[in-house]
């Protein structure tokens, strides 16, 4: 379905200049953006994905990943194609790097907003997650099916790279629960040379989601050679830090993939290093990713106690008794059933 988009100004010559993310696009006539599924028709800005599913399924809410807010529900997770971001690291890229040239016909099935919402209710889901691509892309498919979601007490999540502009974050905000962000480097170097962005933006999206109340998680994918240096790491860790010391940091393994197919898998002692800094940092809540069981339980930061006992995706024990520590009356930082 084409739609007309929200966050966009129409200036001379039919040119528009698109403000839903930080990119800023100026597009001209029957062009796109640089996410490839905004297009300017003749001085209007439209979504070409709106309502174009290219993926979903019924997923733990542990694999967005989000360890703190409702552990052990089930998520309703749908994308469309397309992102703002050109990583050649993605493990999504069959549908991340594709445009509006592409034969969208084997890439999506029509599912509008009270079909995904019929869906999320009938498999018991306690959330819908925009995740897979960049939410931000299709944000007029995911504001109206956020709208609806909550008008039946369904939590809505966004799995985001955090270049969304701040304007658009303040609308998805009354309808936006939790968000884990992406912060792929702390270089801006990288992003420019990897992601074809700015670091900036996503600090700034991240600082601001703590400011408007929505639950935040970061994970950051550790590349061997081009986000892990000790030096990043520790800035890393320390930025997180000095936003909030309740924000869980997940630190993923890296395995090629896409256009990174030379780069060899992150090695465990890199990940390590990574969560002792972030330890020394004072975060509290600090898990590794893409490694067979390690790092995945919660804990108490006070008193140490087994909180939360995971096996990959499946929550073995949860101990947390109303967001507090059973052991020793801590409040742990989330949102639990």
């Amino acid at each position: 379905m084409i739609k007309e988009a929200m966050l966009y100004e129409k200036k001379e010559n039919k040119k528009v200049l698109c403000r839903l993310c930080s990119h800023n696009c100026q597009i001209l006539r029957s062009k796109t953006g640089i996410c490839g599924v905004r297009k300017n028709q003749d001085g209007v800005l439209q979504t070409l994905v709106y309502g174009q599913a290219a993926a979903s399924a019924i997923d733990p809410i542990e694999k967005k990943p989000l360890y703190h807010f409702l552990p052990g529900t089930f998520s309703y997770s749908l994308a469309t194609i397309g992102c703002n971001f050109k990583c050649g690291f993605c493990q999504n890229w069959q549908i991340s790097q594709q445009d509006h040239s592409s034969d969208l016909s084997a890439k999506k099935v029509n599912l509008l907003p009270d079909e995904i919402i019929e869906k999320a209710k009938s498999a018991n889901c306690a959330s819908i997650s925009y995740t897979y691509t960049e939410p931000t892309i299709f944000f007029e498919y995911a504001y109206d099916t956020a709208r609806l979601a909550k008008s039946h007490n369904l939590k809505n999540i966004f799995v985001t790279n955090g270049y969304m502009s701040k304007d658009a974050l303040k609308i998805i905000n009354p309808y936006l629960d939790a968000a884990n962000v992406d912060l792929k480097s702390f270089r801006e170097e990288f992003y420019i040379k990897n992601c074809k962005a700015h670091l900036g933006p996503v600090l700034e999206t991240i600082k601001l989601m703590i400011q408007l109340g929505i639950w935040v998680e970061v994970t950051t994918l550790i590349i061997p050679g081009e986000n892990d240096s000790q030096a990043e790491l520790k800035d890393m860790a320390n930025f997180i830090a000095s936003v909030d010391i309740n924000i869980p940091w997940h630190i993923s393994r890296f395995h090629p993939d896409y256009r990174f197919l030379n780069y060899k898998s992150t090695p465990l002692k890199t990940l390590e290093l990574a969560y002792n800094l972030a330890k020394e940092a004072g975060l509290r809540y600090v898990y590794l990713g893409n490694v067979a069981d390690q790092n995945l339980c919660t804990h108490c930061y006070n008193c140490k106690k087994l909180l939360i006992e995971r096996n990959y995706l499946s929550i073995l024990k949860n101990n947390i008794d109303k967001g507090n520590c059973p052991f020793c009356g801590e409040k742990i930082a989330g949102v639990f059933i």
